[in-house]
């Protein structure tokens, strides 16, 4: 076998949850160059006309799911939908996830003391107890699957201190604890449980912080790189997880972050910028 063939999936059933922009879209499109069926998801169908073109013109399946994952019951009726579309799932994409939001659709930054609880309601609801959902549901499907890998889409923020999103942060950690437990729990059914943790990427959920100046200066500053990832970046790093050249790979948290997560204050010598929430 060339080792290239090892990256293949072609026949594989796939679902990628928030897959109409940003890394979920660039994440399916890889999917479906790799052979992949898909069924894609986000809250509205509108949203994923761009995400199933880009599918079908590489040839592959695409069906369009909407669900709000905010909502009880949301995550497991998707998963069973697109398992229904698709004849059953091979690999599982969970990137779906959500900030505080204001109600002019803006996320909403404040530290722990000053943030609602309505807020950390809806973080908890859509990127810890959905996920936890989903995997439920997930879980039958995989198990009658050849070659089953369930991805988590964490985020470096669960690794590293991030003021003014507490919420969010403490949600991503925890996706990476539920993938080192579904990984050994699930290993002897030939289930493999993986989480990526990307960087800041630009997105438009980042677009507050890449676009506003001092902000991107700072959150740069700290990454060794000292600059951005795109949403292409993070592709490769979920090909190789979800592909047979990850066939021994399992219950680990894959970093693509520019080196952020690696400690460098005391000696790399770049100097940083006034944090911006020195005042708050």
């Amino acid at each position: 076998m060339n080792a290239l063939d090892l990256f293949r999936l072609d026949g594989a059933r796939a679902l990628v949850t928030g897959a109409s922009r940003g890394i979920g879209k660039a994440v399916a499109e890889a999917l479906a160059d790799a052979g992949c069926d898909l069924a894609v998801t986000a809250r509205t169908l509108p949203a994923l006309d761009h995400t199933l073109e880009a599918v079908e013109e590489r040839g592959r399946k695409a069906v369009a799911l909407d669900g709000d994952l905010a909502l009880p019951g949301a995550a497991t009726d998707l998963v069973d939908r697109a398992a229904a579309a698709l004849g059953g799932l091979d690999v599982i994409v969970h990137n779906a996830g959500t900030l505080p939001m204001t109600e002019d659709g803006s996320p909403r930054m404040a530290p722990l003391q000053d943030a609602r609880q309505q807020d950390w309601d809806t973080v908890v609801s859509v990127n810890l107890n959905a996920t936890a959902a989903l995997c439920r549901a997930a879980h039958p499907y995989l198990a009658d699957s050849s070659r089953a890998s369930l991805i988590l889409m964490s985020s470096v923020a669960g690794l590293v201190g991030t003021p003014m999103m507490e919420a969010y942060a403490a949600t991503k950690a925890a996706q990476l604890s539920l993938t080192r437990s579904l990984a050994v729990g699930w290993a002897r059914q030939g289930i493999r449980v993986n989480a990526l943790c990307p960087g800041w990427t630009r997105t438009d959920m980042t677009a507050f912080a890449s676009e506003t100046g001092p902000l991107s200066d700072w959150l740069t500053s700290h990454v060794p790189m000292g600059r951005w990832a795109t949403a292409d970046e993070v592709v490769g790093a979920t090909l190789f997880l979800a592909s047979p050249a990850a066939s021994f790979v399992t219950g680990h948290t894959l970093v693509v972050d520019g080196g952020l997560a690696v400690p460098d204050d005391v000696l790399s010598g770049h100097p940083k910028p006034a944090s911006p929430f020195a005042a708050a």
